[in-house]
């Protein structure tokens, strides 16, 4: 009791001072180690007794030098201890995951939800993780080992979630967000009608105001648009090739991809380029731990993928899948092949003779590659590769001369990129986004016995930077800036040998652009604001320098319970046109190839393409019911003749002008939890002005008046089933004059056409249906196995009719007909 009454609360500073007095000694000491330091000390033990208390409360070490002095230094390691509890009703969290950052030092908490650690590093940080907990990050010397342990509070995790108009949009994995965006989840991915895998490209097209005029992917058209003015990004790299087998397949691997946005109109002002829409694909971007993976075959391609985790903060992500019609064929491959190259050199059927030998060698594959290290749960770097690559190769043999002709066209798109993710703290961070993007087009026609070689290439190179911010000035609004810099060089060569005809042409376009703007969501969620503008600068090295402000605008206001309206309005531009290379220039196979904007380049001048549009929405959701309607506006300056596929007397020509292009969208959706059936229909009226062309202003190629699609899906415990009828009415074309079709006046001769796209084709009208069965192999390996049939009633419907002139100045009408009836089965597996 006298000891416990002698004992007091006192400086560090003031007890060696005293002991410096009482026992005539001294300490040596570095002074920012002891200040501020309090101990409860009876001073009155001897000399011995009170060193060891001043070590045992405090992270000193003291050591004797001589019978005199003393010195006193802090340890570089620590003793550390403490128990885990959660901040909602202080239950200890037994299994915590505890790890000394930067070292192999770990373990899990106790059933008590205790842990201690000895000799860990004085200066490291401890971090303490739990499922459905966030992770608390806290010195070591903040843990220091005493009696009782320091008591941690994990707080409960609730993950915000992006706010959504409805849960479920035409099937599971579809959403329609606040904006007005369209996002899709592949992992909850449901099913549509005629697919049996999350086929992006294929998936976009059940959306109204987007289709295929020629049932490709790789010519999506949005509103009327052609599909260069779309802007298509990876893992927020440009991608300048999106299908493989000419367009019938995506190129891109939906079972790493974590998210797809698609975005038709007022577009973020972090989004540069694509007049017609954004669509974003982000792969999956979290290190989870685990591995997981899957591999499948259909009668087309067979493929493979997984997540592969590495360390504790390192992963690595693969996926690769490869053509099997170079092994063998299937119906499916028939179909396809059939679709692509009907009325072309390579059809089986088109002129063979028993003294030709035709032999085609056609394949495809991609693979993708990623790259994941955690600097720090706030400092992420992301590293990611893909590479897409379509080859055909063409003999024919003629075994009479023993003559051969050879043809190659080659298609490839590599990108790799990386980007460093920081959060610094809980109301700023940032994302620096860099990467390297190569497309290239090759094309080779040799002939043996025939004098004539043509060579055709187009080369795409571009680089980008993009650095954004976004700071939360308040509970709910939110400022996003940032700075884009990108630099695309384009070559173009072409080389014929007869008659004699050589261009070689490389143009660079650099642009800066800054962007800022301000998002709103109000507390009560009933309104919702997203406002700002790009400011762009557009730099051709050889000709011209172009300044553009683009204002954007995005508002969804809740009026009533339940019913929302939508206000949306953008100004966009791009730089990168395709000019269409059409079926009768080489190997009767369409090919696109990519230039730059270049108004003064006296062989195809260019300007640089700009659009502006608005449109205004309603929407109603209630429980099960989904109805929309959407009418919009939109105008489109410095297009091409060149660029939009003309099959008339204007194919050739440099016309600059623009269309417009405006329409309304419908949806109905009926939703439960077994099906969903929905009614779409899209009206759109779509016209070209070209002043030097009579009449100047007439129908658009891509001008489909009316557009209707019903279609349903049902799941059943693990079976689910969709069927569709989509019809729409036919594309302009123009047909040549009735009364004087060909023109003899000049060598060679012509067709003397009648007035552009004043006729349409007949009306298209197409049946899908598919059906997907899940069942599990074993408790870890779970499998699917699909089927589909496109074009149920196998009806011949024409995509396009062009005419030419033959060897005896006679008119022949070409036409491109879909695809026939196409079964498809699928098998996969995911473990």
């Amino acid at each position: 009791m006298a000891q416990e009454n002698n004992a007091e609360s006192l400086p560090l500073t003031s007890v060696l001072k005293n002991l410096e007095n009482r026992f005539n000694i001294k300490f040596s000491y570095v002074d920012e180690d002891i200040d501020n330091t309090l101990l409860t000390l009876d001073i009155t033990k001897d000399l011995k007794s009170i060193l060891a208390d001043i070590e045992e409360q405090t992270p000193l070490k003291i050591k004797k030098l001589d019978e005199r002095y003393y010195s006193l230094y802090k340890s570089t390691t620590i003793a550390i201890c403490a128990t885990v509890l959660d901040n909602y009703s202080q239950n200890t969290v037994m299994g915590s995951s505890v790890e000394v950052l930067g070292t192999d030092i770990a373990l899990i908490t106790d059933s008590e939800g205790r842990f201690s650690l000895e000799d860990i590093p004085r200066k490291s940080i401890i971090r303490i993780k739990h499922i459905g907990f966030k992770p608390i990050f806290i010195p070591a010397e903040d843990l220091t080992k005493h009696d009782p342990c320091t008591v941690l509070l994990l707080d409960l995790n609730y993950e915000q979630l992006d706010e959504v108009i409805i849960s479920q949009f035409l099937t599971t994995g579809l959403h329609k967000e606040i904006d007005g965006s369209i996002r899709m989840i592949s992992k909850d991915f449901g099913i549509l009608p005629g697919l049996i895998e999350p086929d992006v490209l294929q998936t976009i097209q059940a959306l109204p105001g987007i289709e295929s005029i020629d049932e490709t992917v790789s010519n999506i058209n949005v509103r009327g648009g052609t599909n260069d003015q779309n802007l298509i990004l990876w893992d927020g790299m440009k991608m300048y090739q999106s299908g493989h087998f000419f367009g019938l397949i995506s190129a891109f691997n939906p079972y790493l991809t974590q998210k797809v946005s698609l975005i038709k109109n007022g577009t973020s002002a972090q989004y540069g380029d694509g007049v017609s829409s954004v669509l974003d694909m982000e792969t999956n971007n979290e290190i989870t731990g685990d591995f997981y993976g899957g591999a499948g075959f259909n009668l087309i391609n067979g493929d493979i993928f997984g997540d592969v985790p590495l360390t504790r903060n390192t992963a690595f992500q693969f996926s690769a899948r490869r053509s099997l019609t170079d092994f063998f064929d299937t119906p499916t491959y028939k179909q396809f092949f059939s679709r692509v190259f009907q009325d072309s050199q390579i059809n089986e059927d088109a002129g063979q003779t028993e003294d030709t030998k035709r032999t085609e060698d056609f394949y495809f594959y991609d693979f993708t590659g990623k790259f994941l290290f955690d600097i720090h749960p706030d400092h992420k770097i992301r590293v990611s590769f893909i590479n897409i690559n379509n080859n055909l190769n063409y003999i024919e043999e003629n075994l009479s001369d023993s003559s051969k002709t050879q043809s190659r066209l080659n298609q490839t798109n590599i990108s790799f990129g990386g980007s460093l993710e920081s959060t610094w703290n809980t109301k700023f961070n940032t994302k620096l986004n860099t990467y390297y993007t190569k497309y290239n087009l090759d094309s080779r026609n040799t002939s043996e016995g025939s004098s004539q070689l043509l060579s055709q290439r187009n080369e795409v190179i571009e680089t980008g930077l993009k650095i954004n911010t976004s700071l939360k000035l308040a509970e709910s609004l939110d400022w996003l800036n940032g700075y884009q810099f990108t630099e695309t060089g384009v070559l173009n060569f072409s080389d014929v040998t007869e008659p004699p005809y050589s261009n070689n042409s490389k143009v660079v376009m650099r642009t800066h652009a800054v962007f800022s703007e301000l998002e709103y969501r109000s507390p009560n969620k009933t309104f919702y604001a997203r406002g700002g503008a790009r400011l762009n600068y557009n730099e051709n090295l050889d000709t011209f320098k172009e300044y553009r402000i683009e204002p954007r605008l995005n508002l969804n206001y809740e009026f009533q319970k339940n019913l929302k309206i939508e206000l949306q309005g953008e100004f966009k531009n791009q730089t990168t046109h395709q000019v269409v290379d059409l079926e009768q220039n080489f190997l009767g196979v369409e090919k696109r190839r990519w230039y730059i904007a270049d108004p003064e380049n006296s062989l195809l001048p260019l300007p640089i393409t700009k659009s502006r549009q608005g449109s205004l929405g309603l929407n109603y959701d209630h429980q099960s019911l989904y109805i929309g309607v959407e009418g919009f506006y939109k105008e489109v300056t410095g297009i091409s003749a060149r660029t939009q596929g003309f099959q008339n007397e204007g194919q050739f020509n440099e016309e600059i002008g623009n269309y417009t292009a405006r329409g309304l969208e419908f949806l109905i959706n009926k939703k439960t939890r077994d099906y969903s059936a929905w009614l779409s229909y899209g009206y759109n009226v779509n016209d070209y002005t070209f002043d030097e062309v009579a009449p100047p202003t007439f129908p658009n190629n891509l001008d489909i008046r009316h557009t209707i699609s019903f279609a349903g899906n049902y799941t059943h415990n693990h079976f689910k089933f969709g069927i569709s009828l989509n019809y729409k009415t036919g594309k302009p074309y123009t047909q040549p004059d009735p009364e004087n079709p060909v023109d003899n006046r000049f060598f060679p001769s012509s067709i003397a056409y009648q007035k552009p796209n004043s006729s349409r084709l007949p009306e298209y009208l197409r049946a899908d249906a598919s059906a997907i069965y899940d069942f599990k192999i074993s408790p870890k390996i779970k499998a699917t196995a699909g089927a589909s049939v496109l074009n149920l009633t196998d009806r011949k419907n024409i995509l396009t009719r062009y005419y030419q002139i033959n060897e005896n100045d006679e008119i022949e009408t070409v036409e491109s007909v879909s695809l026939g009836l196409t079964p498809n089965i699928s098998f996969r597996v995911a473990f």
